[in-house]
């Protein structure tokens, strides 16, 4: 696996945008001075007249976004997650959430893998956020094949969307037939023991927590929990009772985003021990993303010891 393809989702952003571009006259990409890293500058060589640069004013990028869907256009808004979800919320609230605006929110950068750019840069609470305001679509796909799927879907929902995408290469696993579909999870690999349910770049980890757990006697099921809002209830339920524990894994807070997504369905309809993997109630600092991964416990070897205590060997 060490020979495996990488792709950052970011990347994955802007080759999306620019295919469904091609298909799709209404849709419109705005970004806030930071095309270059959000990679939308794709989109923007192909399309340059439905481009719309708006400097460093995120909150009136949000604004710009929801008056054009209301004249049938479909607007990508991006910048980094700090600044799409962070410095914008009061504008995605009111002027997209609250009418239900047709309006796509694609934010970079998300999590700890930002990393030498340190704290202030590091979203671990956008999945809280985006999660809070009604009828908010939340997504974080895992790979290169699953985001520009997603992307495409997005595109195709009527409705506002928040697309969360990396800075940080991971494998790319899916096979380009992979079908993604929004508010479905995907069980990459069958167990009983434990449930490992991921999303982002900790689901690869989780696969590799899945395969070095089987190698232990510990059969982990693996599921990819793309969608974060609205989750695959069905999906959780079932691995809550055919396994009876279940870990959570995410680039985020522990609290506010996927685990808290799925504890609080089990507490009321199906109690299961949990053990949430995820930041703690604590801010990231600057450093090499793989390594601030691993100091924040966002890594297999992490997983599997986690798995490991929660069975018992």
């Amino acid at each position: 696996m060490a020979d495996m393809k990488k792709v950052a989702t970011r990347d994955s952003y802007g080759n999306a945008l620019k295919e469904l571009g091609a298909e799709h006259e209404n849709l419109v990409v705005l970004d806030a001075d930071l095309a270059g890293a959000t990679k939308t500058g794709t989109f923007k060589k192909a399309f340059p007249d439905r481009f719309f640069d708006c400097g460093i004013a995120e909150a009136n990028m949000i604004c710009m976004a929801a008056g054009m869907s209301t004249a049938g256009l479909v607007p990508f808004a991006s910048s980094f997650a700090m600044f799409a979800a962070g410095r914008a919320f009061e504008q995605v609230r009111n002027s997209i959430g609250y009418p239900h605006l047709n309006v796509k929110i694609g934010a970079t950068h998300g999590g700890i893998s930002v990393g030498e750019d340190g704290a202030s840069h590091q979203c671990c609470e956008d999945f809280a956020l985006m999660r809070s305001i009604p009828g908010m679509t939340v997504i974080c796909p895992a790979d290169d094949v699953e985001a520009k799927a997603a992307v495409k879907a997005a595109y195709l929902m009527n409705g506002p969307v928040y697309l969360r995408f990396g800075r940080l290469a991971v494998p790319v696993f899916h096979s380009e037939d992979y079908k993604f579909e929004i508010g479905k999870g995907e069980v990459l690999k069958e167990g009983n023991d434990v449930a490992i349910i991921a999303n982002g770049l900790l689901t690869y980890e989780a696969i590799l927590a899945g395969e070095e757990l089987e190698k232990q006697g510990i059969h982990a099921r693996v599921i990819n929990m793309a969608t974060i809002k609205p989750l695959d209830e069905a999906l959780v339920l079932k691995a809550a009772q055919e396994c009876g524990k279940i870990i959570t894994c995410e680039e985020h807070s522990i609290i506010g985003g996927l685990g808290e997504a799925v504890c609080s369905l089990l507490a009321e309809k199906c109690p299961t021990l949990v053990r949430r993997i995820g930041v703690n109630d604590e801010f990231g600092h600057s450093g090499p993303a793989v390594d601030l991964l691993k100091q924040f416990g966002l890594s297999c070897e992490n997983i599997v010891a986690v798995a490991k205590e929660l069975c018992g060997k």
